[in-house]
């Protein structure tokens, strides 16, 4: 059941297409800081009740990387394992042209589980405004070089998980190219957020992948560990390493662990046998409340979740305001470095976990948009 209060959800949408088949909604959780933004995931199970939880969290995410983004979310009941791609790309275009009342005006789309640059690009095309989903191939332009897409593929959320890591790095007065740092989970997300801390001088000592888990206490090679996962599909056949379980990667002496992949991997299993000093959360959900709570008492520093992972939902933001990829990615240093920064100190200054900071942080800024909005 969706829970309403004081923050929303602001709209919920039900559509459907006799045609196509084409089943979905649209949860507007809040606008006050601006349209809301958040992706469209199609799966033959997403419910309304998903979809609300989903948008809220994009509600805060948003606030806190400072942008003027409300949150919002999308589903589409569907399971593209059953479907050809021309199916695929009906059910889009029949849900682009469903929600248009509401689209860029209230709601900006972008990818999620099972949707990518390609449904972006449908979607687009069939609502009309270029404004109207970010994550679009680089080839779609409204002129050559100028507003062209910016696919997810470019990197931009590792890109901040590392910068956000540098942050806690820093805020620990610790030397960055003395600290060892073990990735769990090595796609989209992890293996450029290993990419970028190796060449800020850190030291990747074991990264995983679904197969298993590799580990040097010397190092890993970014460059030959990227060329061996894309020519054998798994980091377990690199060489020099001990392969070791996924679970294992939990128990290392490393300075700091980067989950990466899916979540609760941090729980009440292992939360005892962490040796390192920082985690950041690089995926959504990672673990829980309670577990963090434990972290958190136990001396590490814990960078949450939608801290670390806004480079994105920035990357999002510059794609919609129309700028190319290399001011994107200096956006999105600038506001991840700022955010976990403000963050890290507040919770400082009042003795809370970090969590804790954030979510005071965004919900202050929601509420005040707010009142203006009242006033």
């Amino acid at each position: 059941m969706v829970n309403f209060d004081e923050f929303g959800p602001e709209k919920i949408l039900e559509v459907f297409d006799q045609k196509t088949g084409m089943h979905g909604f649209t949860v507007i959780d809040n606008t006050s800081l601006g349209p809301a933004k958040g992706g469209i995931r199609m799966t033959p199970s997403v419910t309304i009740d998903e979809v609300a939880k989903l948008a809220r969290t994009m509600t805060w995410k948003c606030s806190l990387a400072d942008l003027p983004f409300g949150g919002g979310k999308s589903g589409i009941v569907a399971d593209p394992k059953k479907i050809s791609l021309e199916q695929k790309m009906a059910i889009i275009n029949a849900f682009s042209t469903a929600i248009k009342p509401i689209c860029p005006s209230k709601y900006i789309a972008a990818p999620d589980i099972n949707t990518s640059e390609k449904e972006m690009e449908e979607f687009v095309r069939a609502n009309g405004s270029f404004r109207s989903a970010t994550g679009k191939p680089s080839t779609l332009c409204v002129a050559p070089g100028v507003k062209c897409g910016i696919p997810h593929e470019y990197g931009s959320t590792g890109f901040g998980v590392a910068h956000s890591t540098l942050v806690a790095i820093e805020h620990l007065k610790m030397n960055i190219k003395r600290t060892t740092i073990a990735i769990e989970g090595y796609g989209n997300v992890g293996a450029f957020a290993a990419e970028y801390l190796d060449a800020f001088g850190a030291k990747i000592i074991s990264v995983s992948d679904s197969k298993g888990c590799a580990y040097n206490k010397d190092g890993l090679d970014m460059e030959k560990l990227s060329k061996i996962k894309k020519d054998t599909g798994s980091v377990t056949n690199y060489k020099p390493a001990s392969i070791i379980t996924n679970e294992k990667l939990f128990e290392l002496n490393v300075d700091i662990i980067i989950p990466s992949a899916v979540p609760d991997v941090i729980n009440k299993g292992n939360v005892d046998k962490l040796k390192c000093k920082i985690v950041v959360e690089a995926a959504n959900i990672p673990t829980t409340p309670e577990i963090e709570e434990k972290m958190h008492k136990n001396g590490i520093l814990v960078v949450p979740d939608f801290v670390a992972n806004a480079g994105g939902v920035i990357s999002s933001y510059a794609e919609y305001k129309g700028e190319n990829p290399a001011r994107m990615f200096q956006m999105v240093e600038k506001k991840i470095r700022k955010n976990t920064k403000l963050v890290l100190e507040e919770s400082k200054k009042n003795k809370v976990k970090p969590r804790d900071a954030a979510m005071e942080i965004a919900v202050n800024r929601v509420r005040k948009a707010t009142t203006r909005e009242n006033e």
